[in-house]
């Protein structure tokens, strides 16, 4: 039997091929990776994003191996998979005579206290290495993201962040274009004439694997084509996506980010975070790319376009994981609002007459996927007016998107999304009623409900709703300036008028589940 002294533990979102374990191949060092009920139980994910992280994985380890280093796989249904780390490691350590293990650091709290575990439990020497994909190191989180209780403002984070790594800077260190952000520039819903001209879809067939995943019992949401799966699986792919991304979608990409429309269900945004959540792709890699081609042609990709993508990742990406390694464990439980509502079923089927949560809800559904505005300003605000539980927010967030880590997941679920931190992470609650929807968005048109009309039969149901946690709030959002306005005008609002808005926002609520 052939031994090795080393064993190395790679996680499904830690494909990185450029880590600098890959430098030399090492006859010595067993990697190791497992598909583990343990990892696809915890919350109940979309079919998609299985079979999507499995691929990866996959992919990734026969890679590497053709390259030399020395892979144990164990797949789901593998009669030898324990389904748990520890139980499977202690096999194998067994097995192979192993004398160490090491892993890289999990970006999930939960897994992170499961690998502190190994040193305890294992009986060897047990070591951890950083994953060496964020920009921000781990243990520079505590001078960017001291633990206290305030919030954070992302735009000095991002600024810093520029400087540190020298990104859309003139000469001086100050800005290009005299701003460190573009976003007002970057609000603009789709022209009616605009023809969409973006990245295309690249289909692989992964009924084999659906095969497997669907005979081990795995339960799963959502809905899959095993035919034409486009999710990118390898780092090849990833690196062509991001090229097309560029060449097709950024000319565009800053000015539509926000617009959401029927036409096309991601319109020119970039579909890489599935790679860079995983570690396909490296941040700084995707970031240089768009902001070079800024500079080469600066005419084709204009600074708000280039800026509005790359805020996104070397701002709040990391932004958002710093928020989440500073507060965690406390993080997952707040609830500033004491929201205590279920979820409406059709948060599974997508069957309400709210044209808006229909379109979203079933795209998600059926493609894993919703660009940043329907999470949140459809989907999220929704369940931020409506009152429910961050706890179910998180659940469908987290198992939903073929892109939900909950380090990603939660600080913008529970934090920005349903304001249940009560402004660690946003300095405001995301809330809006119809108008901003119809604004930004084709939805309306078609819509069972009339998104101007408040009260009565077929009045949106955002716009009562709306002032219905406003009025609910009063006190505890009484100290946000960035809320006083609304509130002020709530105040100065007719009883009459008041009270028939709170009545129809109270049907409602008592009727979520026939909306």
């Amino acid at each position: 039997m052939r031994t090795f002294s080393s064993l190395r533990l790679i996680l499904g979102d830690q494909l990185n091929s450029q880590h600098s374990w890959f430098k030399k191949a090492d006859d010595n060092t067993l990697f190791v990776m497992m598909e583990v009920r343990s990892e696809t139980d915890y919350v109940k994910h979309h079919v998609q994003k299985v079979v999507g992280i499995f691929n990866a994985m996959r992919n990734f380890s026969a890679t590497m191996s053709e390259k030399g280093f020395h892979f144990y796989y164990i797949k789901i249904n593998d009669s030898d998979n324990q389904h748990a780390f520890l139980s499977n490691i202690s096999a194998l350590i067994h097995r192979f005579q192993i004398q160490e293990v090491h892993y890289q650091q999990p970006d999930e709290y939960r897994l992170a206290v499961e690998m502190n575990q190994l040193q305890k439990e294992l009986g060897l020497p047990v070591f951890k290495h950083e994953t060496e994909h964020f920009l921000v190191e781990t243990d520079e989180i505590a001078s960017f993201f001291p633990k206290k209780g305030k919030s954070y403002l992302m735009e000095a984070f991002y600024r810093k962040m520029r400087l540190k790594y020298n990104i859309l800077l003139d000469g001086s260190k100050k800005p290009l274009g005299g701003k460190w952000n573009f976003d007002q520039e970057n609000r603009k819903k789709v022209p009616s004439q605009h023809h969409i001209f973006t990245t295309s879809l690249h289909f692989k067939n992964v009924t084999n694997l659906l095969t497997e995943i669907q005979t081990a019992g795995i339960e799963t949401i959502g809905e899959i084509n095993p035919t034409q799966f486009s999710w990118t699986t390898t780092r090849e792919e990833a690196l062509d996506l991001l090229s097309e991304f560029v060449d097709k979608a950024l000319p565009y990409f800053g000015t539509l980010q926000d617009a959401m429309t029927k036409q096309h269900w991601y319109l020119y945004h970039s579909r890489l975070s599935f790679a860079l959540n995983t570690k396909m792709l490296h941040p700084l890699e995707v970031i240089t790319a768009v902001e070079k081609a800024h500079f080469n042609d600066p005419e084709t990709y204009s600074l708000n376009q280039v800026e509005g993508f790359i805020r996104q990742i070397l701002g709040w990406r990391e932004f958002m994981r710093g928020i989440y390694w500073s507060q965690m464990p406390e993080f997952a439980s707040l609830n500033f609002f004491n929201h205590q509502r279920k979820l409406p079923s059709w948060f599974w089927t997508g069957k309400t007459k709210m044209n808006c949560l229909h379109l979203s809800i079933k795209q998600s559904l059926s493609l894993s996927y919703a660009h940043h505005i329907q999470r949140l300003m459809i989907t999220g605000n929704f369940c931020l007016l409506a009152g429910i539980h961050p706890d179910e927010v998180d659940d469908w967030y987290l198992g939903i998107y073929v892109d939900a880590f909950e380090w990603v997941e939660i600080t913008n679920t529970r934090g920005m999304s349903q304001f249940a931190d009560g402004g660690i992470v946003g300095s405001k609650p995301y809330v809006s009623s119809a108008s901003y929807i119809h604004k930004m968005s084709d939805y309306c048109g078609t819509c069972h409900y009339k998104h101007d009309k408040k009260t009565g039969e077929n009045a949106c149901p955002f716009n009562t709703l709306y002032w219905h946690f406003i009025d609910k709030n009063v006190e505890k959002l009484a100290n946000n300036p960035r809320m006083s306005m609304m509130i002020n005008l709530w105040k100065k609002t007719e009883n009459e008028q008041q009270n028939a808005f709170l009545r129809q926002a109270e049907y409602y609520i008592t009727n979520l589940e026939n909306l």
